[in-house]
């Protein structure tokens, strides 16, 4: 008798244990995202991802999780290596879906991958909020789980030729990097030169693995253009401001997407990256604020403590995306995915990152673009002028005078 209460009594107890166990699993919110460790986007997908390392962070060490009526979940957040690859990228998200059953996903980097992603995710019925795919064509082909809170790409050289053109520029040249991302940012200076009566010379495609880029270079020279356009990413900036010295090109404006945001392009080419312009999401000094995360420059601070660096704008947009789906699930008091997309359609939220708020297709319709300037070794907010850190230096000095 003693030896059948001993084993039911351990029945008990191991039944006790597996239900608790069972009840852990479902205070818990699994996420994943494929997002760049290495290949040609891994100093962006190094960003992002540490965006989101940030917020998984503090929403589950300082919140106490994502609160669910009324019951705490911890988030576990899966990432893997896409390689900057679409077909890595695809069977890793399938991966994510199928075997690891996540309940959310996270973007990658860049639009290219961000298509690869919802490609698989959205005929699952997979929600993806991401951060860095801002092509306009990702909110064009009818996505039902595609939500996005930065800026559209399509308004990137909308602040920088505003500003540009109040200067007195009156000519551009476009050079672009032939991918997803950087053909809406070039169709994009098309309307806005239009727009405000500045004349474009050239528009220049360039495969993404293209490495000399002294051709484009002595070309946009031989027109002599009042503003340059690189639209491509950290490694084109590099090419471009070595070309730009090596052939002495030096039109009045530079403006290129991602390098001047990003600290690391000044440590790497120094004083050559002063009077760069960059379309920016993001910065410390914006005057944007919420009540997770505080400020933006809280959030810098957050950032600093962390990683010990100046966050860039892929940081801010990734703890962003992760934000909304976060509110989102709150908002919703679910995980059932009919629902926090109902309540995703529905956001209305002051963040630290902007205002956001998602229109029909999915991208965020209430943040405007900003744009930086690199002046004596510092990125100043130049534009809009409502939150602008400092005056534009136009026209840039000769490579000699420097």
């Amino acid at each position: 008798m003693k030896i059948r209460l001993t084993l039911l009594a351990a029945l008990a107890l191991a039944l006790l244990l597996t239900l608790a166990a069972c009840a852990d699993r479902e205070k818990v919110i699994t996420i994943g995202a494929a997002v760049s460790e290495t290949g040609r986007y891994a100093q962006e997908g190094t960003h992002t991802r540490e965006g989101y390392q940030l917020w998984l962070d503090w929403v589950n060490d300082e919140a106490g999780g994502i609160d669910v009526d009324g019951v705490s979940h911890r988030v576990e957040l899966i990432m893997y290596d896409d390689q900057s690859d679409p077909d890595t990228n695809a069977e890793l998200v399938a991966r994510l879906i199928d075997e690891d059953e996540v309940d959310f996903l996270l973007g990658p980097y860049s639009s290219t991958l961000t298509q690869s992603a919802i490609e698989v995710a959205d005929p699952k019925g997979v929600i993806i909020v991401e951060g860095t795919g801002s092509s306009e064509s990702l909110f064009e082909q009818g996505f039902q789980n595609l939500f996005a809170v930065l800026t559209p790409a399509g308004k990137y050289a909308e602040s920088a030729l505003n500003i540009l053109a109040g200067q007195g520029a009156e000519t551009v040249v476009v050079a672009y990097s032939d991918t997803l991302f950087p053909r809406s940012v070039a169709d994009g200076v098309e309307k806005w030169a239009a727009q405000h009566g500045v004349k474009v010379l050239a528009i220049q495609p360039y495969p993404q693995d293209l490495s000399d880029v002294t051709g484009i270079v002595s070309n946009f020279k031989a027109l002599n253009p009042d503003v340059f356009i690189n639209a491509g990413y950290y490694n084109d900036a590099l090419l471009f401001v070595r070309a730009a010295k090596a052939l002495d090109f030096n039109p009045k404006a530079t403006v290129m997407t991602v390098g001047p945001t990003d600290p690391r392009l000044i440590q790497e080419v120094g004083a050559d990256a002063d009077f760069l312009i960059g379309p920016t999401q993001w910065t410390p000094t914006m005057q944007y604020a919420g009540d997770r995360f505080g400020s933006a420059a809280d959030y810098a601070q957050r950032f600093q403590r962390k990683f010990n660096a100046t966050p860039t704008y892929q940081s801010a947009s990734a703890s962003a995306a992760a934000l909304a789906l976060q509110l989102a699930i709150e908002a919703a008091d679910s995980t059932n995915p009919d629902e926090v997309r109902a309540a995703l359609r529905n956001l209305k939220a002051d963040t630290f990152y902007g205002p956001i708020e998602f229109d029909s297709t999915g991208k965020n319709a209430a943040k405007p673009m900003g744009a930086i300037q690199i002046q004596d070794g510092q990125a100043l907010v130049v534009a809009p002028a409502p939150i602008a850190a400092t005056q534009i230096l136009y026209p840039t000095p000769p490579w000699q005078t420097r």
